[in-house]
This record gives C-alpha cells, structure tokens and sequence, in this order.
C-alpha cells in the first residue's frame, strides 16, 4: 500500500506549475538571444508591444514593454528578421511559453518581404505600377462587382457602406479564399468570373463598370495572397477600373500597386465605388430649379416684346390719323365757299375718305396678322421647350429607375430578414424553427427554418 502511494504523482494546483516551469525555464535558459521574423506585431495604447517571433517550423510568443519598447531605433514590421534577447517565462493567465523581450535589433528583412521586394522590382520594371495605365473611377457605375470571402467581415462593410450610399446599383459578388495555400488561385479566378460581367450585351444583369477587391486587415502571412505574381498580372488585366482595399491603412501589397486605386480599408473602397445617391438628387434638383427659372424668364421677355410691339402699334395708328384730319380740315377750308368746286372736291374727299379708311383698315389688319403670328411664335417656342425639358427630366428619372433594387427581386433575388427587420444574409444566422420574412418582387412570404 505505502509503495502505491509512492508512485503516486504529487497534484499541482496550475498557479503553482506554471512559477514551477517558469523558475525552470529561467535557471536552464535565461538569459537568452533568439533570432527569427516578427509575426503579428501590434502596439496597444500602454506603448507595450506583443508580437510572434518565428522560423520555418516554430514560434514563440514575445512582449516587449514601454520602456524597452522606446529605447528601439527603428519601427519593427511583419516579416522582418530580428534578434531579440530576453528571459524565457510562462505567462499564467493562458499557461503560453513567453519571451519578456529586454532589447531588440534589426538581423535583416526575413525571406517573405525580401520576395515582396523581390516581387515589387520585376512587376514596376515590366510597367504594370505606370500611373499612366490608371483609369478614373465611374461617378455612376451601372454595376459594382466584388471579390471577396463570402465569410469576411469586409464583404459585410462593403455590403453595409453601399447600401447606405447607393442602394440602387446592383452588387455582383465572386467568393474567393482571402488567406491560405491556393487562395490567390481562387482570387485571379474570381476576378475572371467578374470580368465575364463587364460585357455591354450580357442579358443576365447590367455590365460591371468597377470591380472591388477586398479584405480585412492581418499580418504580412495573412495578406500573402495578394502578393501572388499571377493575381497582378490577371488584375492587370482588368477591362474596368479596379480598386483594392486589402487590410488597413498600413498594409501595402502588390495587389494595391497594380490596381486603378488603392483604398486604405474595404469600407473606403466602397465608399470610393460610387457618388453617393444623395449628391445625385441634389444636383437633379438644381437643373430642375435652373429649367424652371430659365422657362419663367423666356416667358417674360416674349412678354415684353408682345408689349412694346403693341405699343408702337397703337401710336403709329393715332398719328395717322391726326395727320389726316389736319388734312380734310385744310381742304374743307380752302374750298368752303365755290359750291361747284365744292361739289368735285367732295366727291375727291370721299374717295380720299375711302382709301384712307381702307388703308388704315389694311395697316390695322396687318399688324393684327404680324400679332397673331408673334403670338404663335411665342407659344409654340413655349410649347416646344417645355416638353423638352420634361423629356430630359424624364428620361433622367428612368435611368435612376431603372436601377432600382426592387428590379433585382423581379429577377428572382429575395431579401431575407428576421421579426426585427433585420437581414439574414448569413447561414450562421438561422436557427431551426426560426421565423424568417422572405420578400419579393410583389410582396413578402412568412417562412420557418426547418432541421
């Protein structure tokens, strides 16, 4: 009985094991010197610093902290080779083998930026970084394709950034891996697929006119796919401006040098797609405002040209007239009192008489023709234009209809949301039993999630 309890393994509490391993490790190792490339570095707001320090097959978690951190000459990046020296520990919280680094310093770039650079000198050799092959970005684009995962938050923010600020352009999206042995196949070949959609005469949806290449953020060995010879030269080839928007704003890789613009997050590169819908209203709004005003002051000149020819009209006639009467009463005058003369006289007046009342009937009869015709001219130049600009007013309303998202549901699309309103878009997030509102081109149909 006593030799069983002999064999019997002494029970740590695990507090108590890890200072046990701990005081191990620093009487076999410590101090120690490791040289290896830096893997997920970040800096929290302490001004500690965490990071991996890694070769072919291993890594060990390092943390260097504020004081040390600041006594650094140079700002340390993924992919860089490194030496460090420090003091070997466990860190209890999660029981992980650390390495407390005490000073670091820069043993050479590492292998994966060395093929960046590499890389980054044959393609901007070859001309495929020349400015001059850069496109400008559509204001308007019929379609926006995307190529990402369809599992990555950045398709939810490209999702969520266009719907806010353009609802009414199709969205196109090619899934592809984003990280992992065979992404970059999966990326240039979705990017293939998306090209096949930029024809004008595609009956299947409208042509894509600029195409998104996304994904979050992570370390340089996340982001290697889009270091992949072949993805630069199939973005290359891109028949519609193409954005990249790969990591954050710090992230550089080839997939951003090739591209027409590099956007410094997947959400800028949505927001750069396309002009918000709102600036396109407001400026609807000010040609509108700018044909209405234009209507009203043609109409006030040909009104003004109507009365100052009406004018002249009317003081021509009265001046003929006094001219004439000043006239009779000079004949009337002279021949007053020879009654034989009297008599051919009269008979001449009459005829004067008439041929006055005919002529300023003639004269009056023309300018009333020479009215009506100002007239006309006025109203069927009113009656032209007014059209018009209701065509252009309308054709431009057509086009803002007819890329309305209700026209996606008519081709068989539906959007899925929950009893709160809000979209289903992702498997995850149905549950057995769950009640789920499909709507559709013509009304909403209540579903329940079976096994």
């Amino acid at each position: 009985m006593s030799e069983n309890n002999d064999l019997t393994p002494r029970a740590w509490t695990v507090s108590a094991l890890c200072r046990a391993v701990a005081d191990s490790l620093d009487g076999q190792f410590n101090p120690v010197s490791v040289r290896g490339e830096i893997s997920g570095f970040a800096r929290a707001a302490s001004g500690h610093c965490y990071f991996s320090i890694k070769d072919d097959t291993g890594q060990i978690r390092c943390a260097i902290f504020r004081r040390a951190a600041s006594l650094m000459d140079f700002a340390p990046r993924d992919g860089e080779l490194v030496e460090v020296r420090g003091r070997l520990g466990v860190y209890e919280a999660r029981g992980d083998l650390q390495l407390i680094v005490e000073s670091m310093a820069r043993a050479g770039q590492g292998a994966l930026f060395e093929q960046f650079l590499r890389l980054k000198a044959k393609l901007e050799a070859e001309g495929l970084f020349d400015p001059v092959h850069k496109r400008a970005l559509p204001a308007q684009p019929r379609a926006i394709g995307v190529v990402t995962s369809l599992g990555a938050a950045a398709w939810h923010d490209v999702m969520t950034a266009l719907q806010r600020r353009v609802p009414h352009i199709p969205v196109l999206m090619a899934p592809a891996w984003v990280q992992g042995p065979g992404a970059a196949g999966t990326l240039a070949q979705a990017l293939l697929n998306v090209y096949a959609l930029t024809a004008e005469d595609n009956p299947l949806c409208p042509p894509v006119d600029v195409i998104l290449l996304v994904r979050g953020g992570g370390s340089m060995e996340d982001l290697w796919s889009f270091n992949d010879e072949n993805l630069a030269r199939v973005i290359a080839q891109s028949p519609v401006p193409l954005i990249c928007g790969v990591g954050h704003e710090t992230d550089f890789t080839i997939a951003d040098f090739v591209a027409d613009v590099r956007a410094p997050t997947p959400t800028a590169a949505a927001e750069m797609a396309a002009t918000d819908r709102s600036v396109s209203l407001e400026a609807l709004s000010v040609l509108e405002h700018r044909l209405n005003r234009g209507l009203l002051r043609q109409q006030d000149r040909q009104a003004q040209r109507l009365d100052a020819v009406a004018a002249r009209l009317g003081l021509s006639l009265v001046r003929q007239q006094e001219r004439q009467s000043q006239r009779l009463s000079a004949i009337a005058t002279r021949l007053s009192r020879p009654q034989a003369l009297l008599g051919q006289h009269t008979q001449w007046l009459d005829r004067l008489a008439g041929r006055l009342n005919s002529a300023v009937q003639s004269q009056l009869t023309g300018q009333a023709h020479q009215l009506d015709r100002l007239n006309d001219r006025l109203g069927f130049n009113r009656a032209q234009q007014v059209p018009q600009r209701a065509q252009r007013l309308e054709r431009a309303a057509l086009r803002l209809s007819s890329v309305d998202p209700h026209r996606v549901l008519e081709r068989g699309y539906a959007w899925l949301s929950d009893d709160n309103g809000q979209a289903l878009t992702h498997a995850g997030q149905f549950q057995a039993g769950q009640a789920v509102r499909a709507t559709l081109a013509d009304g909403d149909v209540p579903l329940t999630v079976t096994p």
